[in-house]
């Protein structure tokens, strides 16, 4: 698999593939999504590619004190192939290069399968309660 920034070009197969991963979800505009990123800290956005066909995403997030990651996303076809962890390891690379001490990440807590993909990977539950506002609303 090859890794590397998003381009434009690269916006259809990376939507199709969130919808495959069922990381679409009614309060977040996928689109929308891709144009924020791309106004902040685009070279986080990362794509897998093999044989030429997008397979995997990450993006990635960091304002100085926490990274953070977003819409880990593999093919359902090519998954348990080590390929989210690949995705993993060049978003921590890049971030460790900004200066980043932390990562943090997001996961619903009854997705055990997920949870323990990120445990395997060293991340821990940090004793910490998420919060969120929305300010933008991205429904109809």
């Amino acid at each position: 698999m090859i890794i590397r920034v998003f381009t434009e070009t690269d916006r259809a197969a990376v939507i199709e593939l969130w919808q495959r991963c069922d990381l679409v979800v009614p309060w977040n505009d996928p689109n929308k999504d891709i144009d924020r990123k791309l106004k902040v800290g685009a070279e986080l956005f990362l794509v897998g590619e093999r044989e030429g066909r997008l397979v995997a995403t990450a993006m990635g997030g960091y304002e100085g004190h926490r990274g953070w990651v977003n819409y880990l996303a593999v093919d359902p076809d090519l998954q348990r192939q080590g390929l989210a962890r690949r995705m993993m390891e060049a978003l921590e690379e890049r971030l460790r290069t900004l200066g980043c001490p932390k990562i943090n990440l997001q996961v619903r807590e009854t997705n055990a399968a997920v949870l323990a993909f990120y445990e395997a990977l060293g991340y821990r539950v940090d004793a910490a309660v998420s919060l969120g506002k929305r300010l933008e609303s991205d429904q109809a």
